[in-house]
């Protein structure tokens, strides 16, 4: 089992900022690739960036250009830089390690990103 603890999560305004970080327990982190969701109430959980294990990365079309996602292996550490937030960016962010077909993290409980004037 791989426990994942995000945090990084809070209040900002738009076009504000926001660093989210997740800890991976274990010592398998390094060799899956590393997701970033998040969700809405009513709406189902969806991928917004991954990281491979080697370092390439990818992006929904609603956060191109604004949000990084990273990785520091030695940490067990993945990271997502959020920037020019905007209110349609607001949900629970979670993240899960996996291969290009299955997450095998067990889902932490998230870190809400609010945006909001």
């Amino acid at each position: 089992q791989v426990q994942l603890v995000e945090s990084g999560g809070g209040l900002v305004q738009p076009g504000g900022s926001l660093r989210l970080s997740c800890a991976a327990s274990g010592s398998i982190f390094s060799i899956y690739a590393m997701g970033w969701y998040r969700q809405v109430p009513g709406k189902q959980r969806e991928l917004v960036a991954a990281i491979t294990s080697s370092g390439t990365t990818t992006y929904a079309d609603s956060v191109k250009g604004r949000f990084t996602i990273s990785r520091d292996n030695a940490k067990n550490t993945g990271y997502l830089q959020m920037n020019r937030l905007k209110p349609e960016d607001t949900a629970v962010y979670y993240c899960n390690i996996g291969n290009s077909r299955v997450n095998i993290g067990s889902w932490g409980q998230g870190t809400q990103v609010t945006v909001s004037s």
